[in-house]
């Protein structure tokens, strides 16, 4: 029995409606997907710490909740050391320093006005009422709230709960994709799974070192430089780092503007600028390279555009989500010979494809070959 072979832009159109389904499924399940997404990836993250306890003899579910409890524990030092830096910044912005954003937000508002005609609506100094409406016209309703707040408990309490069930069931969700692509060799199926474990590993662990040198980089800078809260604004800039492109430069611009509203000359806040710009080029040449290494491989156009697409959907998070997401989207897209074009086009130039062609000769011979005469 013959089957008939479809045409390749017919494919390609399956292919893109199979990605508008998945964006819309994205948009409406929200609520479940970002917390699952998340907690998959930190499982991942843990894989390999569990199967060190296992090969110890240790049940999978007790070195799931070691490693999970170690988890916890790390994150909520992190939170914590965060928490401590926000609120030392926000009593001196309720303090002493009030007075110089104030007389910085007068100015700037009465120079706008002179110049471009333009009122921003603080002649008397910076209200947090006034920024508030500007990013919430509306008033949220109580009973809005109140939901809003029991949702995201509910997310942060099912975290670990996936996490740790994710960890039990590794195996069993990785024999479910092998029966998925039956046709395959279960033990090739296997080692692409398992890259593409090591891919989101690397990846996070990677980001999460660069994250780590870059934010006490930036809190030496800024503590050279005089800077108060020099080490809130470092490590921000540096978390800041996971969102590629965007987050970098609010990290600068943050010091930038405290700078230059504290501080008397605008040597500190052109010095705090041009000190992120090298440290921002350091960490793309050199330091994420040698530590990330090239195993997301994603070119700059995908990334731009699935930021773009992240945030839309699912806002900050999506952002920081969406790479792993590509990255993992890629490598399954290379398992399939139908669908490793569209593996090519999230994944870096081939400078080389065009050379590899065999090139017709520029002259065409236009006279036959005659042979010559004895």
């Amino acid at each position: 029995m013959t089957t008939a072979k479809l045409p390749n832009y017919v494919k390609a159109v399956y292919i893109f409606l199979l990605i508008i389904i998945i964006v819309f499924f994205m948009i409406i399940a929200k609520q479940i997907l970002v917390p699952l997404l998340i907690s998959g990836y930190i499982a991942m993250l843990l894989t390999s710490s569990c199967n060190r306890l296992e090969r110890r003899k240790i049940p999978r579910s007790v070195s799931a909740a070691i490693c999970l409890l170690l988890f916890i524990i790390t994150i909520s030092g992190l939170l914590l050391f965060i928490y401590l830096q926000v609120r030392g910044f926000m009593d001196d912005l309720g303090g002493s320093l009030k007075n110089e954003v104030n007389a910085f937000v007068i100015e700037a508002n009465k120079w706008t006005e002179e110049h471009f005609g333009f009122d921003l609506g603080m002649r008397y100094g910076f209200e947090i009422k006034k920024a508030v409406e500007m990013v919430q016209t509306e008033e949220a309703p109580p009973t809005q709230i109140l939901w809003s707040t029991i949702a995201m408990i509910g997310d942060i309490i099912l975290l670990p709960v996936y996490i740790f069930f994710l960890l039990i069931y590794r195996d069993h969700l990785a024999v479910f994709v092998a029966k998925v692509f039956s046709r395959s060799n279960n033990d090739e199926i296997l080692d692409k799974l398992t890259s593409i474990r090591k891919v989101v590993y690397a990846y996070i662990s990677g980001a999460g070192k660069v994250m780590l040198i870059l934010a006490v980089v930036n809190t030496a800078v800024l503590f050279a430089l005089g800077i108060e809260h020099a080490i809130f604004f470092g490590v921000l800039a540096g978390i800041l780092n996971i969102i590629p492109y965007l987050g970098p430069w609010i990290g600068a611009t943050l010091p930038f503007v405290f700078a230059l509203i504290t501080k008397d000359s605008l040597f500190y806040p052109i010095a705090v600028i041009v000190s992120f710009t090298f440290i921002q080029m350091l960490e793309g040449a050199f330091l994420t390279p040698k530590i990330t290494g090239s195993n997301v491989n994603l070119n700059a156009l995908i990334t731009f555009l699935g930021l773009l697409i992240g945030g839309a959907i699912w806002g900050i998070v999506g952002m920081i989500i969406i790479i792993p997401t590509i990255a993992i989207l890629k490598k399954l897209f290379e398992m399939s010979p139908d669908t490793q074009p569209y593996a090519y086009l999230f994944g870096e130039e081939d400078n080389n494809w065009f050379k590899k062609r065999p090139r017709k000769n520029k002259k065409a011979k236009t006279e036959p070959d005659v042979p010559e005469a004895d």
